[in-house]
């Protein structure tokens, strides 16, 4: 197994499993012990990755690279926005509903890259994720009560989240920055994005002060340990969708929504139907589809003519602009042996961090 794949499976590794361990321990702090300012949490999750980037930063686990500050600034707000408001249309919509607006993000970034960024999804690829997404809809949607306030929500969110998404993923390409320096630019505009109109949504939602709450000693130990975890959610999802693809991300979403349902099964005795367990049979079919198709179409792609030949130095620039790696069809679109690469860049950097 080459390095750079070894990489990926590491990384959608780690994802699944700090993803699904911090659902868990949110789970325990929200359902049992009381606490529940979501939103604020976010902000202090960002905030101890933040501050536990700087740290790395300074034991030199990887390297500062400054680059367009307005393209940081913009891209931490829009991410801290999408949060809030994902948060704010579970408030406001049933949980089926809000199910639904969360499924409702692969199809809608598949359109944005397909209609921005020429990305094709060939027809086993979009065959595969809905099959996915059937399976993922049987398990999780029940009830859907509509309501024109949370649609309107449920709509700004899945388009936030897709923009985000993407913007994770061509920001790395375009200027040439890691998942970690890219992380520990933008985490402070999130952080601050979601510590100023944290408390306020929380309150909005549960009628409760996010400052007024009693802090028990076991309420502060589990925020401590959520914090911690999100530090390995937030490195991941920036390694993930830097190494593969905003929809391949969502794919992985979806598989560790599967994962927590059979957990939460498993280890919590939570309430488990035939159709929990038939949607998740179908989500697991359509995500060996996606894998398997996506493998195929990386080996079977022919070779282009121009990679056998020395690429000019006028080409090799408008190639790194491109802004996104197909993996769906194994189209690399940036000329990544290009000698016009920072020579303090590295690939793999995220590996060491």
């Amino acid at each position: 197994m080459s390095e750079g794949r070894l990489g990926t499976v590491g990384a959608l590794g780690l994802s699944v499993v700090s993803s699904v361990s911090i659902v868990i321990c949110n789970k325990a702090l929200i359902s049992t012990l009381g606490f529940t300012f979501a939103t604020t949490l976010t902000s202090w999750h960002l905030l101890v990755t933040f501050c536990s980037l700087h740290v790395a930063l300074w034991m030199k686990l990887f390297e500062h690279k400054p680059f367009d500050s307005r393209a940081v600034m913009g891209f931490g707000i829009l991410n801290g926005t999408s949060i809030g408001l994902l948060n704010l249309s579970l408030g406001f919509n049933s949980v089926g509903f809000y199910q639904m607006t969360k499924l409702a993000i692969i199809p809608c970034t598949v359109l944005l890259e397909t209609l921005f960024f020429s990305k094709q999804f060939s027809k086993k690829i979009r065959f595969s994720l809905t099959i996915l997404l059937f399976g993922v809809g049987i398990a999780t949607v029940t009830d859907l009560q509509l309501n024109l306030m949370g649609s309107v929500l449920s709509l700004l969110a899945v388009i936030t989240t897709c923009v985000a998404q993407i913007m994770t993923n061509t920001i790395q390409k375009k200027f040439k920055v890691s998942s970690t320096q890219l992380l520990y630019q933008s985490c402070p505009y999130q952080a601050l994005t979601l510590f100023i109109v944290g408390p306020f949504l929380d309150a909005l939602l549960t009628n409760q002060n996010v400052f007024a709450f009693k802090y028990t000693p076991q309420v502060l130990v589990f925020i401590v340990l959520s914090c911690l975890i999100s530090v390995s959610v937030n490195f991941s999802t920036f390694l993930v969708i830097g190494k593969t693809s905003p929809v391949t991300y969502q794919v992985l979403g979806h598989l560790k929504t599967c994962l927590v349902l059979a957990f939460g099964y498993i280890l919590l005795h939570d309430p488990f139907s035939w159709r929990n367990i038939l949607g998740i049979l179908v989500a697991v079919i359509g995500m060996l589809l996606y894998s398997y198709f996506c493998t195929r179409d990386a080996h079977t792609k022919p070779p282009s003519a121009e990679a056998s030949t020395v690429t000019p130095l006028s080409q090799a620039k408008e190639s790194e602009s491109d802004p996104l790696i197909d993996m769906e069809n194994g189209v690399n679109t940036l000329n990544e042996n290009s000698s016009q690469k920072s020579a303090g860049w590295s690939s793999d950097k995220d590996l060491h961090a």
